[in-house]
């Protein structure tokens, strides 16, 4: 069973920083897209960042030039650099991974972790 772990959550003052890793443990055969997904208070869950395994990525436009997503593929990890803090980034954070879970598995399995609290505020 792949389980998807995160950290680095916490509370931070504005225009503060934080780092959010999460690392997939569990046999899995191969993880392609790795991802960051942010629920805010009274709203969806919304994609904040994306990479794909050639490290490309994506940024939704409210956190452009402020976060900065990166993976180590060795380890199964994914992180997100998170400057310039604002109280709208409050939300918890979930890590996603698309991964096949065995070399014979022709369909892709979508992973979630269960979430880190991010919250800014003085």
């Amino acid at each position: 069973q792949v389980q998807l772990v995160e950290s680095g959550g916490g509370l931070v003052q504005p225009g503060g920083s934080l780092r959010l890793s999460c690392a997939a443990s569990g046999s899995i055969f191969r993880i392609d897209a790795m991802g960051w997904y942010r629920q805010r208070p009274g709203k969806q869950r919304e994609l904040v960042a994306g990479i794909s395994s050639r490290h490309e990525t994506n940024y939704a436009n409210s956190v452009k030039g402020r976060f900065t997503i990166s993976r180590d593929n060795a380890k199964n990890t994914v992180y997100l650099q998170m400057n310039s803090l604002k109280p709208e980034d409050t939300a918890v954070y979930f890590c996603n991974a698309l991964g096949l879970p065995g070399p014979s598995d022709r369909y892709y399995t979508d992973y979630w972790g269960r979430g880190t609290q991010v919250t800014v505020s003085s």
